[in-house]
């Protein structure tokens, strides 16, 4: 049955333009390309967060989320599938991609497939995004995809890298096709541990009339 996907790009680079925002460019087009040859259609956004910095260190210091980052965050809460890239910086992702992340709700992403890519300038850091950035996904309870991608200045011309493209946005358009994510909100989101506030006001179980909530409010209990 045909399906229509959102997509959400999300791009850590931070030149214009940068080889980081090139390979997820790469893959969100094979991505929409195989889910075309199965009939499906997939519109793409991309959040570009070299444009949303001042944003990110607002929310991460104090606590507020702009329109912008609010717009951003909204796409992915509404999105079917996410691919996440970021260059990476003394042998780890950007802390402009970490921060991002780190001032999501961690109910946001639950059971959401992710493809994960990372570029850099030398093949040192070739395992950095199973290392470093499918262990921040994994608590963030996404789904990220088993081929991860990684991009040196000599990939960009190895037949290699295009092999691992496709079969990295292969792996996403079976699992947005899946409707995993979906599923597990509909039928498990009482299973999973939400945080007070969390999802939009949509966590569960939580008892705002007991003695410990009040005195957390600063009553009286009893």
């Amino acid at each position: 049955m045909a399906q229509t996907f959102n997509l959400v790009v999300v791009s850590a680079g931070t030149s214009d333009p940068s080889s980081t925002g090139l390979l997820a460019d790469r893959a969100a087009q094979r991505v929409a390309a195989l889910a075309g040859q199965r009939g499906h259609l997939v519109r793409t956004r991309v959040i570009d967060l070299r444009e949303m910095a001042a944003d990110i260190m607002t929310a991460l210091t104090g606590q507020l989320v702009t329109p912008k980052l609010q717009r951003a965050v909204d796409a992915l809460g509404a999105a079917d599938g996410v691919i996440a890239a970021a260059p990476v910086y003394k042998a780890g992702p950007s802390g402009l991609f970490t921060s991002f992340f780190q001032v999501l709700d961690n109910d946001l992403l639950i059971g959401r497939p992710a493809l994960l890519a990372a570029t850099a300038g030398t093949a040192r850091h070739a395992l950095v995004v199973d290392d470093q950035m499918r262990p921040l996904f994994a608590y963030l309870r996404a789904l990220p995809v088993p081929t991860s991608l990684f991009a040196a200045p000599e990939d960009w011309g190895d037949e290699a890298l295009a092999r691992r493209t496709d079969r990295a946005a292969r792996e996403l358009v079976l699992l947005m096709e899946s409707g995993f994510a979906r599923q597990v909100r509909d039928e498990s989101w009482q299973s999973y541990r939400h945080e007070f506030g969390s999802a939009g006001g949509t966590e569960l179980g939580i008892d705002t009339d007991s003695d410990l909530m009040r005195l957390a409010a600063g009553g009286s209990a009893g």
